[in-house]
């Protein structure tokens, strides 16, 4: 990062910088806190708090480390594909997994659900990486990785008051756990249809709306794939 002083911190193409970061990650994180709600919420309410907030600070870390090694591969075919395919998975699980009624014993771990947030960030900020990296390079150049730290590091309490909030609200109306399927399988579909190759058909063909196509599609299989899943369980549950 080179020699860094306090007049460089406070320079005013830094902070705008930073500002830029902050304001980009919080705008492209509700989805990211949805995840996080979602796979914490069969866990004992003594250890929701803990999964959201390690859950939170490895999906920050995570970000870190894509936002500086893997900015370049995006536009490599296929790895939207591989990440639209994972997302509409997670998406399934999630939904399948019942509505929090369930006996304790059948509650995941802690590290379970840590799991699930970081897989489900992985494939999920491919998007808030290019916006934080762009942001980044606003920035002078020898403090762009200390950007990246301070900026996404300032987003964990958000993203963590956002996951509570959701959390305490999927008690009271279970279908917020079907709506935030739903929204990664939409995420799944926009992704799919942003893969270099996909995206090159649909230009070729002329078909402007087939983003929206895409995502309709990736929320309808989530849902049903997810709905069919669940009753398929509750009915091994009763008999």
């Amino acid at each position: 990062m080179g020699s860094l002083d306090i007049s460089t911190l406070l320079n005013p193409v830094f902070l705008t910088a930073l500002l830029s970061i902050v304001v980009a990650n919080i705008l492209l994180s509700g989805d990211n806190a949805v995840v996080i709600a979602l796979a914490s919420r069969n866990l004992p309410k003594g250890q929701q708090g803990r999964a959201i907030f390690w859950g939170s600070a490895a999906a920050i870390i995570l970000r870190i480390v894509l936002t500086i090694a893997a900015v370049q591969l995006l536009n490599l075919p296929y790895l939207k594909i591989i990440g639209a395919i994972a997302l509409i998975w997670i998406g399934v699980q999630l939904l399948a997994d019942g509505d929090g009624e369930a006996e304790t014993q059948a509650h995941p771990s802690v590290w379970g659900a840590i799991r699930t947030i970081l897989l489900a960030d992985l494939v999920m900020s491919l998007d808030n990486v290019i916006a934080v990296a762009a942001a980044a390079q606003k920035g002078p150049e020898e403090t762009r990785l200390l950007l990246l730290i301070i900026g996404l590091g300032l987003s964990i309490p958000l993203i963590i008051f956002g996951s509570t909030i959701l959390l305490k609200a999927m008690n009271r109306f279970p279908i917020i756990i079907t709506l935030g399927s739903g929204l990664l399988g939409l995420l799944a579909g926009d992704m799919l249809a942003g893969d270099p190759i996909i995206k090159g058909l649909i230009q070729q063909d002329g078909l402007e709306n087939a983003r929206t196509l895409f995502e309709v599609v990736g929320v309808a299989v989530v849902i049903l794939a997810g709905t069919y899943l669940k009753k398929k369980d509750s009915k091994k549950t009763d008999s």
